[in-house]
């Protein structure tokens, strides 16, 4: 024998509703419950929150598994999996002559890079005198380079990153090159140096960028293409 059972609402013996249905929505339980639903498989097309836009799939802890040959479209926009959330890199637009003996800033003509191609990620780092500053706390990698170029021997080149905490700064690493020079020509070199920083301050925790040698020379620039560039990526 078969029945059909038509209500609109099932209740609790205390009154509460446990299953509602109105306009075609079907309402189980009320805020606050918790809903157990202890079979192995759930099948539906979509699922989304009550009210507000947050969703959350578990609870801290729990492992949700994404098995083999299944296929996840993203067509907004991904956070915390583990990816670069940002990315950039700055540029000096113009030659910085007269680096020399004393460690000199690269505090002038600098910019974001903007040249048809290419591209930042995420927010943006600020400057101001050759001050960087970073968007938000975590850890950093800085990557900085810079073409050398002197008519005449140069002993050595050097180039540095500085912490800066509150103001005052810290080196942190060096790059160093020489300069040969065989005819009257400018001759050339590149040198890089690197770093990983902690950001744990976002109003006190600065970088730049130094510039020596053991005579004048000039680091090159070029508001178009990439030659003296410093380069930040967030790595968490």
């Amino acid at each position: 024998m078969t029945a059909i059972l038509k209500v609109d609402t099932i209740q609790d013996t205390s009154g509460n509703n446990i299953i509602n249905e109105s306009s075609d929505t079907i309402t189980i339980g009320a805020a606050g419950d918790t809903i157990d639903v202890p079979g192995t498989e759930v099948k539906t097309n979509k699922v989304s929150p009550t009210s507000g836009t947050g969703l959350q799939l578990g609870d801290s802890g729990d492992t949700i598994t994404i098995p083999s040959g299944a296929t996840i479209t993203n067509s907004g926009t991904a956070s915390g999996f583990g990816g670069l959330s940002m990315v950039d890199q700055w540029r000096m637009t113009a030659d910085k002559s007269n680096v020399g003996t004393s460690n000199t800033v690269f505090d002038s003509n600098l910019e974001q890079i903007d040249t048809s191609g290419q591209s930042t990620v995420g927010s943006a780092m600020t400057e101001s005198s050759g001050v960087f500053t970073f968007p938000s706390t975590g850890k950093y990698l800085i990557i900085a380079k810079t073409n050398y170029y002197r008519d005449s021997d140069r002993r050595f080149c050097k180039l540095q990153i500085d912490i800066g905490v509150g103001g005052s700064f810290t080196q942190l690493a060096q790059g160093y090159g020489h300069i040969k020079v065989i005819n009257s020509n400018h001759t050339y070199i590149n040198v890089i140096c690197s770093t990983i920083v902690a950001i744990g301050n976002t109003s006190n925790d600065t970088v730049r960028f130094v510039g020596a040698g053991d005579g004048e020379i000039t680091a090159e620039g070029s508001t178009s293409t990439n030659k003296t560039t410093f380069t930040f990526i967030k790595l968490n």
